[in-house]
């Protein structure tokens, strides 16, 4: 189905999809209408709505005005996330990763609508379980809801907090391009691996 942007002040609105579902009556079938909207102003505030009736354009103004009550803030760093998170609801499950700047959103497009609306631009995501869009959906919420910035964890712990660990690594890309995730070692390691391994005659000829 294709997707629909529409924009409100400063709140921008997705449409992911569009149900029909049908009732059967002594008339005959009476049709109604679902939408499922995810909104957000791009810079940390993301929501989600869904509205049912018996028009799309009513469904999906429903849905919108549910997506803007219920818009909320989210923790980033940059263009990414914080940390690694998993959310769940039912029997999906969206698991959620630091990526570098440039990297984009490596996503589904239900996943990545919700992502870009909330200004993550960078990030890595996979999807398990139930591919339904409002579940998947859902549990993005929820893995989105459980970040935390340092100075939060900070707080909590009434400790001081220096760097992490995800935020020297993407220091450390933009200098040296390795991925978010793999340092120099592990990088090195990879490439010993797939090194050939030297034969004999190789090793008399080095010898020479």
């Amino acid at each position: 189905m294709q997707r629909v942007q529409d924009k409100v002040g400063d709140i921008e609105f997705h449409t992911i999809g569009v149900y029909r579902t049908s009732a059967t009556v002594k008339g005959g079938r009476r049709f109604s209408f679902g939408a499922l909207v995810v909104g957000g102003d791009r810079n940390g505030r993301v929501g989600y709505g869904y509205g049912k009736a018996n028009e799309v354009p009513a469904a999906i103004e429903k849905a919108q005005k549910e997506a803007k009550r219920s818009l909320m803030p989210i923790a980033r760093l940059g263009t990414t996330i914080h940390h690694e998170v998993n959310g769940t609801f039912g029997s999906a499950q969206v698991r959620m990763l630091p990526a570098t700047p440039g990297t984009g959103v490596v996503a589904g497009a239900t996943v990545r609508a919700v992502l870009e609306m909330a200004g993550v631009t960078d990030c890595m995501t996979k999807c398990y379980g139930s591919t339904n869009a409002r579940n998947v959906v859902k549990a993005i919420f929820d893995g989105l809801g459980a970040l935390r910035s340092p100075a939060e964890v900070a707080q909590l712990r009434g400790v001081e907090l220096g760097e992490t660990a995800i935020a020297g690594r993407i220091g450390k890309a933009k200098t040296t391009g390795v991925p978010v995730g793999v340092g120099a070692s592990e990088a090195d390691a990879s490439k010993s691996d797939d090194a050939e391994p030297a034969t004999e005659g190789d090793e008399a000829s080095a010898s020479n």
